[in-house]
């Protein structure tokens, strides 16, 4: 094999590679800016109305807004809540969530997009909140 034909090959892998870069940055990008909208004009009120539907239930959430992302944790215990979160590892960012639970000494996490395959941009207030009645159902089971 010629090594001009691998450097030309190797030059075109290298070029495709920086084309790629350069379209996931610019796309998580437009993701966080989307997020960002996303926690003001629906994650965050839905996520209190929730929570306040759970006090008024008798069990205890507080809402956190830390940074950039969004908590809903039990005053029972600090090892129980659920993040919410920008992921922009993939080739296309989604809002992942991030539970965690106590059972008796074993702590339970799990993580899941909040709704699979749909941009931050493109999710309603009902997403959400199927979305929180359905990672909630262990702790409304006790």
């Amino acid at each position: 094999m010629e090594i001009s034909y691998v450097r030309n090959l190797l030059k075109k892998a290298i070029e495709q590679a920086r084309q790629r870069a350069q379209t996931r940055r610019q796309r998580a990008a437009e993701a966080e800016r989307a997020f960002a909208t996303f926690l003001e004009t629906v994650g965050v009120p839905v996520t209190k109305q929730v929570a306040n539907a759970l006090k008024a239930e008798g069990h205890a959430f507080t809402v956190f807004t830390p940074g950039d992302g969004l908590r809903l944790a039990a005053d029972r215990s600090r090892d129980d809540y659920v993040d919410i979160a920008l992921d922009t590892s993939g080739d296309r960012p989604q809002i992942v969530a991030r539970i965690s639970r106590t059972r008796g000494s074993r702590t339970i996490e799990e993580e899941r997009p909040l709704k699979a395959g749909v941009a931050p941009d493109a999710l309603t207030e009902p997403d959400v909140l199927d979305f929180w009645l359905e990672a909630l159902e262990p702790w409304l089971e006790r």
